[in-house]
């Protein structure tokens, strides 16, 4: 059940079962020679709305400007300052806790929307209880990542994600992507965690097609098919077991 395919009225009759919403939150940025753009947005979406067939959940629309500032010289990418965002998010939670939906969970597809979600899942002031998580965050997801990709699923373009935009969108060749990027070692792979790149220019320089450590090549439809199978099975068991409070 989708919020925005809904009106107020079927709305209303769902607080009266469920005081719970999942909304999906990812980015619009650049995802190498192999990924769409919106690809954060479209797995964090799709996953979403499969979970909440499974949970009887609605789905808010997907927040999908985001902050992505490393990727700003890669036409096609579209970032807000991350207290933007969050000041966004923050009024769109106190506006559903407002009209009765007391149990908020996002469900992420971008490291960089991290941090500001979970500043406001803290904060004593916010009138819901909030659970944030990262659509890879369940170890049946990771188990199919590292099975695919093992250490070339890398940081940003992975093949797992395009393998979920080839299985709902469509298939691209690889072009500059059938080569492998440069492997990422763990240091750097701590370092950059939440998607704490550099500056634009640098971050260009360093990793000229966009992928960041991702052999995308590696992607296939049906990969992302069982992903779509698995992912959802996990934010749903996970969003029950949000609304009971355990």
């Amino acid at each position: 059940m989708r919020l925005d395919l809904s009106t107020w009225q079927e709305v209303e009759a769902y607080l009266t079962r469920s005081t719970g919403i999942i909304i999906p939150t990812g980015s619009t940025e650049q995802h190498g020679p192999m990924g769409l753009i919106g690809t954060d947005a479209i797995c964090a979406q799709t996953i979403a709305e499969h979970a909440a067939t499974q949970a009887d959940a609605l789905v808010a629309p997907t927040l999908a400007l985001t902050p992505a500032p490393f990727n700003m010289r890669f036409p096609g990418t579209i970032s807000i300052s991350e207290p933007l965002f969050e000041a966004l998010a923050r009024e769109i939670v106190e506006g559903l806790a407002g009209q009765g939906f007391r149990h908020i969970y996002f469900l992420n597809g971008h490291g960089a929307n991290l941090a500001p979600l979970r500043r406001i899942a803290a904060d004593p002031q916010t009138q819901a209880t909030i659970q944030v998580k990262s659509w890879w965050d369940f170890a049946p997801v990771n188990a199919l990542r590292d099975q695919y990709y093992r250490a070339w699923e890398g940081m940003h373009g992975t093949p797992a994600e395009v393998a979920i935009t080839q299985a709902t969108h469509r298939i691209l060749p690889p072009g500059d992507a059938a080569e492998p990027p440069r492997k990422l070692t763990p240091e750097f792979i701590k370092a950059h965690a939440g998607d704490k790149h550099g500056p634009p220019d640098e971050h260009r320089r360093d990793f000229p097609d966009g992928r960041v450590g991702s052999h995308s090549a590696l992607a296939r439809p049906e990969h992302g098919e069982a992903l779509i199978q698995a992912a959802p099975k996990c934010v749903a068991a996970d969003y029950l077991a949000f609304l009971s409070g355990q």
